[in-house]
């Protein structure tokens, strides 16, 4: 076959001079990076707001802070609890505790209720109804990180007599729990600090075990691990770099999430290109010239599905919501960079080892026919029965496709970060803890504020008088504009439910029918209201987006209409397939009552980009033998026998990689892990083998139309 640029760039980047400059260039880039910029992991975790300042709890949120700056800032609650009921030691110990805040405040504290200085019957007065329970709350300025709020907790321990905080909750003393804004953000910070390390061992231990099934070879198992290591490690510095310097806000999700996904997605490149090495040396000579042919059959491929990812994950810098927006810059940049690593640093390491990479089991010449029939022979199997019954394939896969996604409609979602938390976690106890001693509404009153516009206006009654409210407090008026008027509404039922969800967007309604002038519901069921909305947004902005990128990309790669078509219908409906098969698992297998709201457009922005990977792999093999004359259902069955073992193992690493994120403490991560190996494995064993090529099968010529493979005669 004539040279052509990719063999050009492969006999350059793996020749015996050239080698040697891309190595040398990673080693500078890695120790230069390391040395000179932060890594991304020691910059502080963004605390602020999810949704824009536009949206009404944001807004109210805003005049709580400017007109009721007792309760504004963030809070810290603090739950205090005794089985036998508090007393007057217990309310001493707690005025102690504030007198010491008083006399010493903590870097950040913005406002703090005079508990201190309250006879001890006022705050006795504040207990629950049951006398077990009294919740104080401690207020910090917007702008506190999450560092800061750590150091205050444990300053706060040792303000305390007793340290009741470590008590267990079976202690007949007094014992009391961090809860709220500040002590979710904290443990959030802690879970996600941990799971960094945990998900790098897990991941790089079950791609070593897989890469020594496969390749049978410790030496070459430890390649990708290197390649995409050595990736990671210049990836990491770099975003430090843009996050120290305000251009992107590091997110400790993102980043464990990041880790898997590079992993995964770039053993995956890296496998693609090995096994064309190890089948070129089967024919070839020299390991020159072997990866050289390995780079030019394989580097199109892995550009375009590196690419097609890359932007498919860039999309979500469309986002409104905060945590959406915050992805798209490390997962994008991180698989950019990971590509560009497999194609310039693999080849070089290949090339220094040559046939021994494959140790013990080194791979010799052989005549490239016997070859191909000894790999790829159950492959090609598959291949020749999906060509021969296409219809029937094409029925039975669909049918347990549209099973799967009808199920995805019985999802219920909540949208509240805490229920991701394990309940023996310090934030999560201490909500418990509100919740069983305390009226449901207590936990998150509706705060309804009103611009009365001068005149007299009290909506106390009819506020109390609505169906899902248990009780109103007496109004407030704003410290800075006598016209604000605070009302904070206990609603009847759990505030984080989505039952409550829909009574204050029931609330809405009512209060436009007896407030005539402008108001504003905020607290946390609004917050999750708006939440909803603003996510609901993004999915019908970024999925349609992302569809429509991707889809040009498969179509100017391909030139061909009618499969680009098809590739991407596939791979909704595998998406939509591995939701609901993840929700039974999610809620009939480990007893989640409802998913994470932003499961769904994590898990479409993985699912959708690294499907058509796959897809992309498969169809440039089916393509090339076109091109070489083959007829069009030998094509067909030859680019499933080519792909199919390499594409199984690929598939099976990126599952693995993102089930790991299944033995986390985070229900977030546990979810959203579940559902993309899902969608991985159902792509793996259902769609690119058997469906995507019974329906190139079944439109025959018209397949690759309008390109110049359409033109070919049918054989």
């Amino acid at each position: 076959m004539e040279s052509n640029p990719l063999q050009r760039f492969g006999q350059f980047v793996g020749g015996k001079k050239g080698r040697w400059a891309f190595l040398a260039i990673w080693l500078v880039l890695l120790i230069v990076l390391t040395l000179a910029l932060p890594q991304i992991n020691s910059i502080e975790n963004y605390a602020g707001d999810e949704l824009p300042a536009e949206m009404m709890s944001m807004e109210a949120n805003q005049l709580m802070k400017e007109q009721f700056s007792s309760d504004a800032g963030v809070p810290l609650l603090i739950v205090w609890y005794k089985e036998a009921g508090l007393d007057i030691a217990d309310i001493a110990t707690i005025q102690a505790m504030y007198a010491k805040l008083e006399d010493t405040p903590l870097e950040g504290q913005a406002t703090l209720p005079p508990f201190a200085t309250l006879p001890p019957q006022a705050l006795l007065g504040a207990v629950s109804e049951n006398g077990r329970s009294l919740v104080t709350p401690i207020f910090f300025t917007t702008d506190t990180n999450t560092k800061s709020f750590k150091q205050s907790l444990e300053k706060i321990s040792s303000y305390t007599e007793g340290n009741p905080y470590e008590k267990s909750l079976d202690d007949a003393s007094l014992i009391a729990r961090f809860s709220g804004p500040v002590a979710i953000s904290v443990d959030a910070a802690s879970l996600f600090a941990s799971a960094d390390i945990k998900l790098m061992i897990a991941t790089v231990i079950l791609i070593l075990a897989i890469l020594l099934v496969i390749y049978r070879s410790p030496i070459l198992a430890l390649v990708p691990i290197i390649v995409v290591g050595i990736a990671f490690l210049v990836i990491s510095p770099l975003l430090g770099y843009m996050a120290d310097n305000g251009w992107i806000h590091k997110d400790a999700q993102a980043v464990s999430i990041m880790i898997v996904l590079l992993f995964g997605a770039g053993t995956d490149y890296c496998l693609f290109l090995i096994t064309k090495y190890r089948d070129k040396l089967l024919v070839e000579d020299n390991k020159f010239s072997a990866i050289a042919e390995a780079v030019r059959d394989s580097a199109g491929a892995i550009f375009m599905s590196g690419f097609t990812v890359v932007i498919g994950l860039a999309t979500l810098a469309l986002a409104d919501f905060g945590a959406f927006q915050r992805f798209a810059v490390p997962f994008s940049f991180g698989v950019l960079v990971t590509m560009v690593a497999v194609l310039t640093l693999l080849p070089p390491l290949l090339s220094l080892l040559g046939r021994y990479a494959f140790w013990p089991f080194i791979p010799r010449p052989v005549k490239e026919g016997e070859a191909r029939r000894e790999s790829h022979v159950k492959m090609r199997k598959v291949g020749a029965f999906v060509t021969n019954k296409p219809w029937l394939v094409v029925v039975i896969t669909s049918v347990l496709l549209l099973v799967l996604a009808f199920t995805s409609t019985k999802i219920q979602y909540n949208y509240d970060l805490l229920s991701s938390f394990p309940k023996d976690i310090q934030s999560r106890e201490g909500f418990a803890l509100i919740e069983d001693n305390f009226t449901a509404g207590e936990l998150a009153p509706v705060k309804v504020i009103v611009d009365t516009k001068g005149k007299a206006l009290d909506i106390e009654e009819q506020l109390s008088n609505l169906p899902y409210v248990a009780a109103v407090k007496e109004p407030r008026v704003g410290a800075q504009n006598s016209d604000i008027v605070l009302y904070e509404v206990d609603l009847n039922k759990n505030p984080y439910s989505n039952e409550a969800m829909a009574d204050v967007e029931q609330m809405k309604k009512d209060v436009a029918t007896f407030v005539d002038s402008e108001f504003w519901l905020g607290g946390e069921t609004s917050e999750q209201l708006d939440t909803k909305a603003v996510q609901w947004h993004d999915e019908k902005l970024i999925q349609p987006v992302m569809i429509a990128i991707i889809f040009v990309v498969l179509l100017l790669y391909l030139r061909a209409i009618v499969t680009a078509v098809q590739l991407m219908a596939t791979v909704l409906v595998s998406f939509f397939a591995a939701l609901g098969l993840g929700w039974l698992i999610i809620h009939y297998g480990l007893g989640h009552e409802a998913m994470a709201s932003a499961i769904p457009l994590y898990s479409f922005v993985f699912i959708i980009a690294l499907g058509n990977d796959y897809n992309i792999f498969m169809i440039s093999d089916i393509w090339k033998n076109r091109h070489r004359g083959l007829g069009y259902r030998q094509a067909v069955t030859e680019g499933v026998a080519s792909t199919g073992a390499v594409i199984t193992s690929a598939g099976l690493i990126l599952a693995g990689t993102f089930a790991v994120l299944a033995s986390l403490p985070i229900q977030l991560l546990v979810q959203f892990g579940i559902v993309t190996a899902v969608g991985v494995l159902l792509d793996t064993f259902i769609v690119r083998p058997l469906l995507v090529p019974a329906l190139i099968t079944l439109f025959g010529k018209w397949s690759y139309w309008p390109g110049r493979l359409w033109k070919k005669e049918i054989n």
